[in-house]
């Protein structure tokens, strides 16, 4: 019995000794494997520090992605159309967001211009065009359920004049998980928010204020135009359509801020496979991925964000947006600098003279919020002096700020000269249906 015992002993010493030398195999070839990783990893960090030059990219995250830091010197701007699907689950879908989006990686500037899908983009004149026509080349009927991207495509080239990279079709589903991924986004809802829609499934319920959306309320938020009882956001933010084009491009802007933060670097792969299962597009893993060390480095402040101006109209029955292709042109210019550029101008008195004759075509009405008599007439001198024509001026409430109501999506280049010569920094936008495309309303704090 005693020998049976010791050599089970013997045994069970056998086996552990066995086990203590399987464990120290496995733990030392963790650790060579550790440490040839660790040293791969500081070459090639090293590396990106030494070669990366002027390029702004993070070295950390070029290093992890394994990217040579000679390509990332040759990356350069991207023009991506995003479109953004809504519509019944089995039944005809549209694109209610329409958004180019361009980031150069290497000047750090990127740049959003929103298309209003109403937008008319066919080839026949509105005027004598049929109806159903109308209503096909709306820019988000274009899209046909999905069907007719490159189409799509097309006609945001030939509005806006750029040339168009890649596109992505991006749904409900894909913004939910990405901003539930970086653990939701700080945002301002700019009022309360209140709609009901049983047919599409859905519900808006969003009370204003900051505070953390998640990707529940995201889609609430990024869909929403008007109320149930067809209140929408007030007029100097941009009311149904304007309203929801800028709330998406200032949403964009928040969650971009909360994405480039570090915290958020060691997501990024987890971030890429959620987009490439939600999302359709003829992105590259490996496109993409030239651009993320450079994304890190971003400044959200060099973002600059428009609307393709212009009016609505309605045409054999039909409402529909005409852009206004003159201003366009100047937004796009503004916008994608390095892109198109201006013709040039070489005689600044050729210069001079061609801004009085596009003053004039612009029409401002001032209304005075002070109790100054002179105050009013001073301005109204001003405007004129600069070409503007005032077609209109009076009295309205008494108002402690002045601001600027751009009425009719005037390029971004007039707001800046209205901004400088009266120094009025407050700049709204409004879609109400004035005749005219600016009104100046004059606060107590105008000197």
């Amino acid at each position: 019995m005693k020998k049976d015992i010791k050599a089970n002993d013997k045994k069970k010493k056998k086996k552990n000794n066995k086990l203590r030398v399987f464990f120290r195999i496995l733990l030392f070839i963790i650790l060579i494997l550790i440490i040839g990783y660790g040293i791969w990893f500081g070459v090639n960090y090293f590396k990106h520090i030494s070669k990366r030059g002027e390029s702004h990219y993070d070295p950390l995250s070029a290093t992890a992605l394994g990217i040579d830091p000679e390509k990332l010197k040759s990356i350069g701007r991207i023009n991506i159309l995003i479109l953004g699907e809504s519509g019944y689950e089995d039944d005809y879908k549209l694109t209610d967001s329409i958004m180019v989006a361009s980031y150069n990686p290497q000047t750090q500037q990127a740049s959003m211009l929103s298309i209003p899908r109403d937008t008319y983009v066919g080839k026949k004149d509105k005027n004598s065009a049929s109806s159903n026509y109308l209503a096909s080349y709306k820019m988000n009927s274009v899209y046909r359920n999905g069907t007719n991207i490159p189409e799509t495509v097309e006609r945001v080239e030939e509005l806006t004049g750029l040339d168009i990279n890649n596109y992505v079709l991006i749904d409900t589903d894909a913004i939910i998980q990405i901003v539930d991924a970086i653990g939701g986004v700080t945002f301002n809802v700019p009022i309360d928010m209140n709609y009901d829609d049983n047919n599409q499934n859905l519900h808006i319920h969003l009370k204003a204020g900051e505070q953390l959306i998640d990707g529940n309320k995201a889609e609430q938020l990024l869909r929403f135009r008007h109320n149930q009882d067809w209140t929408s956001y007030p007029a100097e933010y941009g009311d149904n359509d304007l309203g929801r084009m800028r709330t998406q491009r200032e949403f964009i802007q928040a969650t971009l801020k909360q994405l480039i933060k570090f915290e958020n670097v060691t997501k990024v792969l987890n971030l890429l496979d959620i987009v490439f299962d939600n999302v359709k597009t003829d992105l590259t893993l490996e496109t993409i991925k030239y651009y993320i060390p450079y994304a890190f480095k971003f400044n959200m402040e060099n973002i600059k964000s428009g609307m393709v101006p212009g009016t609505n109209e309605k045409c054999n029955g039909i409402w529909i947006y005409i852009a206004n292709k003159k201003q366009t042109k100047e937004l796009v210019n503004e916008l994608f600098t390095d892109i198109v550029i201006p013709e040039e101008n070489t005689n600044d008195n050729n210069v001079s003279n061609e801004n009085e004759e596009k003053n004039k075509e612009i029409k401002i009405e001032v209304l005075n919020g002070t109790t100054s008599k002179t105050v009013l007439e001073t301005v109204k001198e001003k405007l004129e002096a600069l070409g503007y024509k005032v077609t209109k001026t009076g009295n309205t409430s008494s108002t402690d700020k002045s601001i600027i109501i751009n009425r009719t999506m005037q390029s971004k280049i007039v707001e800046e000269d209205l901004e400088k010569e009266l120094g009025i920094k407050n700049i709204k936008n409004s879609s109400s249906n004035s005749k005219v495309d600016f009104t100046i309303i004059i606060g107590k704090d105008y000197e």
